[in-house]
Order: C-alpha cells, then sequence, then structure tokens
C-alpha cells in the first residue's frame, strides 16, 4: 500500500504539471517524423504517437495506443489482456480456469509449479521496455466486487534519448461477496533500457516484487442453495464454505539483465555477443489456523506448508545480424535451480521417504536463425541439453506476407521437457500431500497455421502429446480431496479451430470470436469445451460535437458443457474430474464506454442476466461463476 500512494503522489504531480491540451495524432506530418523528437524547439510542437514505442526481449515493437475500441474493452480487466479463453472466479484476483486448451504453454526447463496461483504473476515475457519523447504515464483504475479497487499505475521517461528507465506498480483488494474470499495483491516493476549513441551496445533490465494473497474458502458446500438463491442464499454471504481460515501467499522477486554489443561499428553487417541474467526467488505458502478433513488427516492441527524456489539462469551468445537478411546466432544457457523445504519425511522404518529438496543444473546448447526474404520471414529455434538431463527443444516459424491486408503463417514445436517441480516433489502438514516422483519427461508435438486478413482471422492447432501430466482426485469425490500427480501413459491429440472477424454497418458492428476444440484421449484426463464463443454487438458515436466518442453495446459469452477441472487451493493447482458438468450458461454483459482525449471511461453490467437464466454458472464444480454487478473505472494516459 505504501508503493500505491506514492505512486499516486507521482501521478498527482504529473497531473499538476501537465495541465495544457496534450491530446496527439497517431499521424503527423513529414516534417515533424524527420526532426529528432527529443530536440523540440518550439512549445507547441508534439511527437507523433508512434514515437512512444513499447518493445519486449523479443524486440516485439508497438506504440502507445489512445483510441477506444472494442479490444481495449475485451482488455480492461485485472490482467491487462484478451482473457477469451479463460473464465474468472467469483472474485477480482482471485484465479481463471482455462477453457481453450490452446493458452497452456509448456517450457522446456522445470518451473516451479502452482500453476493456478501464477495468472496474475508477470514472468520475463509479460515485461515491457520502452522509449518516448517525452514523459508518459498510464493510470488504470477499476472497482472491485466489494469493499476495494483495482489499480495500475505506470509513468516512463527518457532522461536521454539512449536512456529510459519505467517504473509500475499494480495492486487490488478485493473482499468479494462470498466468505473467506478476500483478493489482496501488488506486483511493482522496475525497467531500464540503454544503448551506446553508436548503438554498438543495447541493455535492457528490469526487477520486479510480486504478492499474491488469497484468502482460499474452497468453493460453496451447498450447490443446491445456490441454484435455488432463495431468502437468505441470495445473499451470498450465508452460503457455507469450506474453509473459513484459509489463505495462500505466492511471493516473488526477480532481476533481469539482457545486453548485447555489437563487434564492428558497421551496423548492418556485425557480430554480436549476448548475454543474458535472470535470478529469481521465489515461494508458494498455504496457511490454515486448524486443519480440516476434507483433505484428511493432518500432523497437526495447525497448517503452514511453505514451499521456495529459487532460480539462476545465464545465457551467453554469439551473433552475426545483417540489415538485408537477418541474424544467426549460437548461444549456450545455463539453468540453475533449488527447489526446498525445510524438513524431510520419514516412513515407518525410519528411512527417508520424501526429501527435502530438488536442486539441479541444466546445461543447454542451441541456436537461432531469423532470415528474411522479399516476403518471408523464417525464425527458427533449437536446443538440446548437454548435461545428463534430457530436454530439448525445436521451433519453427514462416511467415508469408502477400500485402497489407493478407498474412499467413506456419509455426511448429517439438518439446521434450522436465515435470514442473511440485509434481515431483511436495510436502505437508495433511499426510496424503506428501509425495517424491520419478515422471518421465513430456513430449509435445505442436503444429499451428494462422490466416490473418482484414475480413477474418483464422487459427488451427494440432498437438500430440505424450506422456502427459496431470492431477487427479483419487476419492473420486469433490467433498473429499485427495488429490495427487499423475502421468497418463496414452497418447492425447488436441486439436482447435479458432475464427474472428468484426462485421460493420453503419455505426454499428458486431465482432465475433468463435472456439472449436477436440480431444482424443481414451482416460480423459484431458477434458475441454467444444464449443467457446464471444460475440458483440456495438453502436459507435462521436457526441457533443466531436468531443467525446462513446461505444455502447452487448457482450455474450457461452461454452458448452464438460468436466471442466476444480480448484485445489492447498496446491494451487486444477485438477481432473468427472462428477459434475459445468456450462451451458450464457453469460451477457452490458457495457458504455467513452473517450475524452487521451481519457477512455468504461461502465459496465457484467452478467445482468444471471437471474434471469437460473443460477447454474460456475467457474468449476462448486466455485459459483459473478452474479449480475455493475463496475466501473478510467484508463488515463498523460504526455508531457
Amino acid at each position: 500500500m505504501k508503493k500505491l500512494l506514492i505512486l499516486f503522489f507521482v501521478f498527482f504531480l504529473n497531473l499538476i504539471f501537465s495541465q495544457r491540451d496534450n491530446s496527439l495524432q497517431n499521424n503527423g506530418s513529414s516534417e515533424e517524423k524527420e526532426k529528432s523528437p527529443f530536440s523540440l524547439k518550439k512549445k507547441e510542437e508534439k511527437p507523433p504517437i508512434s514515437l512512444y514505442k513499447i518493445y519486449t526481449l523479443e524486440k516485439d515493437t508497438t506504440f502507445v495506443d489512445t483510441t477506444l475500441s472494442i479490444a481495449k474493452e475485451y482488455k480492461y480487466n485485472l490482467l491487462r489482456k484478451d482473457i477469451f479463453g479463460l473464465i474468472a472466479f467469483a472474485n477480482e484476483g482471485h484465479t481463471y480456469n482455462t477453457l481453450d486448451f490452446g493458452l497452456i504453454r509448456k517450457k522446456v526447463n522445470p518451473v516451479m509449479g502452482f500453476s493456478g496461483k501464477h495468472f496474475n504473476y508477470l514472468e520475463v515475457e509479460d515485461i515491457k521496455y520502452y522509449n518516448v519523447p517525452t514523459p508518459l504515464s498510464d493510470l488504470y483504475f477499476k472497482t472491485v466486487m466489494e469493499q476495494g479497487q483495482s489499480v495500475d499505475a505506470f509513468l516512463t521517461v527518457n532522461t536521454k534519448p539512449n536512456l529510459n528507465f519505467s517504473i509500475a506498480y499494480k495492486g487490488i483488494r478485493s473482499i468479494g461477496k462470498y466468505i473467506n474470499n478476500i483478493s489482496s495483491s501488488g506486483n511493482f516493476r522496475f525497467t531500464t533500457s540503454y544503448f551506446t549513441t553508436d548503438k554498438r551496445y543495447h541493455l535492457n533490465a528490469h526487477f520486479t516484487g510480486q504478492d499474491i494473497s488469497n484468502q482460499e474458502n474452497g468453493g460453496i458446500k451447498d450447490i443446491n442453495l445456490f441454484e435455488l438463491s432463495e431468502q437468505p442464499y441470495n445473499q451470498r454471504e450465508r452460503l457455507d464454505v469450506y474453509f473459513n481460515d484459509a489463505t495462500s501467499l505466492l511471493k516473488g522477486n526477480r532481476f533481469l539483465i539482457d545486453h548485447s554489443y555489437k563487434l564492428s561499428k558497421d551496423n548492418s553487417n556485425s557480430f554480436v555477443i549476448l548475454h543474458q541474467f535472470n535470478y529469481e526467488y521465489k515461494f508458494f505458502n498455504f496457511e490454515q489456523i486448524t486443519s480440516n478433513e476434507r483433505f484428511g488427516n493432518s500432523l497437526s492441527g495447525t497448517i503452514n506448508n511453505k514451499t521456495r524456489y529459487n532460480h539462476l539462469y545465464n545465457k551467453l551468445g554469439l551473433g552475426f545480424t545483417t540489415d538485408k537478411y537477418g541474424d544467426i546466432s549460437v548461444f549456450i544457457d545455463d539453468n540453475n535451480y533449488n527447489y526446498f523445504y525445510k524438513s524431510v519425511v520419514y516412513d515407518n522404518v525410519g528411512n527417508i521417504s520424501v526429501p527435502n529438496a530438488i536442486n539441479d543444473r541444466i546445461t543447454s546448447v542451441g541456436g537461432n536463425l531469423d532470415y528474411k526474404i522479399n516476403k518471408f520471414n523464417l525464425k527458427l529455434l533449437a536446443s538440446n541439453s548437454i548435461t545428463k538431463q534430457s530436454v530439448s527443444n525445436i521451433q519453427a516459424s514462416l511467415d508469408y506476407k502477400l500485402n497489407n491486408d493478407f498474412k499467413i503463417q506456419f509455426e511448429y514445436q517439438k518439446i521434450n521437457s522436465l515435470p514442473n517441480l511440485n509434481y515431483t516433489l511436495y510436502q505437508s502438514s495433511y499426510i496424503d500431500y506428501n509425495w517424491f516422483n520419478n515422471f518421465k519427461n513430456e513430449k509435445t508435438n505442436q503444429f499451428q497455421v494462422s490466416a490473418l486478413s482484414k475480413w477474418v482471422k483464422l487459427e488451427a492447432k494440432y498437438a500430440i502429446l505424450d506422456d502427459y501430466l496431470y492431477f487427479d482426485n483419487v476419492l473420486n469425490d469433490i467433498t473429499k480431496l485427495n488429490v495427487k500427480p499423475f502421468q497418463s501413459d496414452k497418447t492425447i491429440t488436441y486439436a482447435s479451430v479458432k475464427a474472428s472477424n468484426e462485421i460493420k454497418f453503419w455505426k454499428l458492428a458486431l465482432d465475433n470470436t468463435f472456439l472449436c476444440q477436440n480431444v482424443e484421449n481414451s482416460d480423459k484426463k484431458l477434458n475441454v469445451p467444444q464449443f467457446v464463443t464471444r460475440n458483440s454487438l456495438y453502436f459507435s458515436e462521436h457526441v457533443f460535437k466531436k468531443a467525446m466518442f462513446i461505444q455502447t453495446g452487448i457482450i455474450f459469452n457461452y461454452f458448452t458443457e464438460y468436466y471442466a477441472n476444480d480448484y485445489n487451493p492447498l496446491l494451487g493447482e486444477f485438477y481432473t474430474q468427472s462428477e459434475r458438468k459445468i456450462g451451458g450458461f450464457p453469460m451477457i454483459d452490458f457495457f458504455i464506454n467513452a473517450k475524452v482525449k487521451q481519457a477512455r471511461l468504461f461502465l459496465k453490467a457484467e452478467h445482468f442476466n444471471s437471474s434471469m437464466t437460473g443460477y447454474n454458472f460456475y467457474s468449476a464444480p462448486n466455485y459459483p461463476y459473478r452474479d449480475f454487478i455493475v463496475r466501473f473505472g478510467i484508463v488515463w494516459n498523460f504526455f508531457k
């Protein structure tokens, strides 16, 4: 909260000193574009918005967009991205169930796990870097379910044309509608970017400090009372839940530096030395004042399970870069990790049955190719371990851009990856939640074809999964949880087709996204809805002599019934189940959004049909989706 107050103070000062009209246009004159944005001589000259650049470590570059569109409506949420294919839990900031299996990305090297708590955790690839001609601020605010707010405050500035700093903090607190359901999280991030005047040396670095805390109620006990929703149970705090005293906390700090140096002054053709350093410390803690029989017998009356994880990563490479054809590089990377507890577990005869740590080092060699010729762009990545672990990754993509209206892309990935560490080792005061496994590597072959045009966007995916890892409840009873990791000995195939298009007529528009999925697995351990859709019908118009631009309409979301994964708060993971289906209910939102200069105002009546179409809506088998609620907020950019 202290960080949040400091950032609000920064924004307040920023607002005071930027009262002049700073509205920027998406296009500037050719004369303005030729001038350096860092040496403006006249006060009235304003740099074009395309000079406010945002980029990733992969050098994917965009610029600040202050427009109002249906895409901005989709991204107006805690994650600040389009969440089609996910369904949120009742309280903002808790977790999401995954409807689109294609959103799950497997990493080659083992990660900590507890994936259900990582949706709001910013990974390396989520961090953006900036280059701006004048200071830029971004303020996000949104109301929550009950007693709290969601805020994301950001400021970036170039102190010199070649030196940028940014600082940001995203925080949320929401009590929620149900018992023991408070969400409270904070994501602090600081970045810097630098390059020498001759552009031979480039550096990007960031620091993140994140904590994601949730009270865990385990869902409601009696779904019949919820589905009737008669007095007094239409007041959600009257519904009894499984846990009244459980809390989970995911906390982590990370420091990363990524830099490169060109050996030649020739910027068009040169050898480049590449280096990346990454250190991260995380822990996941589950606390419960009194042990609960839903998890089985326990060793103590109070539960305090803490899993710790350290990760040190170094990557050193040598590349050759050309302006005409692209880049090629070879590299060696070193992953050193330590996943540990403070004690060991003994069996009945005094032998260690569950150790306290997994620590290992994985060293891999590989190469990258980024080749451009005419309208084709080919990218290749291959890596393979040279230490005892058998891990490998092959990725290939080919883009063909016919013109500005049509682009086609082919992608392929073959990955041989180690299990997430919580599949291998876990300790708890609950007796049934202690294990040490020796699973095989997961193998995935995935193909993807995408076609993008101004009329429609199509994506087709096909994946073959071998030695698939999953969590399952061995008791086959939702009211009792003995969830353990398992590995399938069957080959699983997954196929999906996703289509998106927007039809415009007059001031009306219909935006559609359809997803069809099919899974072939004989043991039914990978379950997805066959059909997911989102359809938005909206109206756009300038009002008040074009001083304001508004968009208003409805958004329809729907997915077919299926055996959705349930959530286990002790593990922070979702697990397969075959006792209860969810889905088959519509979720309809009504929204009115407006833009005044760089301020975008949002007002939404979420799930306003909840009382009309029946109380059978769930995010997971015993976790209800959100009731009707009206929420509002703002996204405001400031330019100096």
